[in-house]
């Protein structure tokens, strides 16, 4: 059986507010844009994407699935999401080596350490 990681749905209230704020975040490019539907992808032909689409319900309690991203400088990348409009989360994660951020419609995501030899 064979398999392609095409994209992960993510739910909201506004996609296309939330699929350009992932785009900037990301640096990545819109591939489809739609009242209800909003893509983007690392590049044109590049998978896997993000795909936004609306839902009439509000997020009332924390991610199942998350993003983890790990950058060269930890500090510069949360300074940089932070810049653009994330804020910080406490999910109950305690000291760690990462920092969990929320997009502006509450979804958490990760921004990792210097990954260890």
């Amino acid at each position: 059986m064979a398999l392609e990681w095409e994209q992960v749905i993510v739910d909201s209230a506004d996609p296309v507010a939330l699929g350009r704020w992932w785009a900037e975040a990301l640096g990545w490019v819109v591939v489809g844009e739609a009242p209800d539907e909003f893509e983007i992808r690392p590049e044109k032909n590049r998978m896997p994407g993000l795909l936004f689409v609306p839902v009439p319900e509000a997020k009332t309690v924390k991610n199942r699935l998350h993003l983890d991203f790990r950058p060269d400088d930890q500090e510069a990348e949360v300074t940089r999401f932070l810049a653009l409009g994330a804020r910080h989360a406490d999910v109950g994660q305690g000291e760690v080596s990462w920092v969990t951020l929320m997009d502006p419609e509450g979804n958490e995501f990760c921004v990792l350490g210097e990954r260890r030899a």
